[in-house]
């Protein structure tokens, strides 16, 4: 595996390079965007997964998870020093798969690299999502839970897959909307997505007041799984 990592602190790519060389990955390290961009317009082909620094001396990282997800559907991850919600959210809305807040331990960074690349490698090989008991095959668009079927609209459908195909990562309000916008000519707005959310639930959950399967991050929007 080979990742791409973005960080202008000396001394914190070098251990990071140190580190995941030794859990056996490759990585190439670039200190700024300008090299970066090169990098992913050059090589992209080669890269498994990205870290980039939000913040950077001749830009931001945003930009870089935008140019890498134009072209390819490879996943991301944001080192950020702001653990503040509008730098998430901003990054979830990029199309980042998960961030991490320095300080950080190199194990819990590894932890989650090797649950981004098994979500990835899992949606990419198999028509079959499954979030808890809810089984969704994506072949012939069937949703069941615990073996039953479960019949959902099209819109409800086109979430649920959204969810599915993220497990375990965050989603904001406004990455769910923008995904699911005018589907089947439906219009879809912030109340709309909270009238579905509420509908999942109500179709998916034990107990649809106290969900399991579809919880809330307070500030930010919904996960789907661990």
């Amino acid at each position: 595996m080979h990742i791409l990592i973005v960080e202008d602190d000396r001394t914190i790519a070098s251990g990071l390079q140190y580190s995941l060389e030794q859990e056996q990955f490759r990585t190439t390290l670039c200190q700024n965007v300008a090299d970066a961009t090169l990098m992913i317009e050059q090589q992209l082909h080669t890269i498994d997964l990205c870290l980039f620094d939000l913040s950077l001396p001749d830009g931001s990282g945003y930009d870089l998870c935008r140019l890498v997800k134009q072209q390819q559907d490879i996943p991301v991850i944001f080192l950020t020093a702001f653990d503040d919600e509008v730098n998430v959210v901003m990054g979830l809305d990029m199309g980042a798969d998960d961030y991490i807040t320095k300080p950080f331990r190199v194990r819990e960074l590894v932890s989650r690299i090797h649950s981004v690349l098994r979500r990835y490698n899992k949606n990419a090989r198999s028509p079959l999502l499954t979030i808890g008991p809810v089984e969704i095959n994506t072949q012939d668009a069937k949703v069941k839970k615990n073996g039953d079927e479960i019949l959902l609209t099209a819109l409800e459908y086109r979430l649920l897959l959204i969810f599915g195909r993220h497990t375990g990562q965050v989603l904001s309000r406004a990455q769910l909307l923008d995904q699911i916008w005018d589907v089947g000519g439906e219009f879809v707005n912030d109340n709309t997505l909270t009238v579905y959310i509420k509908r999942l639930r109500e179709k998916l959950e034990d107990d649809p007041q106290h969900p399991m399967l579809i919880t809330t991050v307070r500030g930010i929007g919904y996960k789907v799984g661990r």
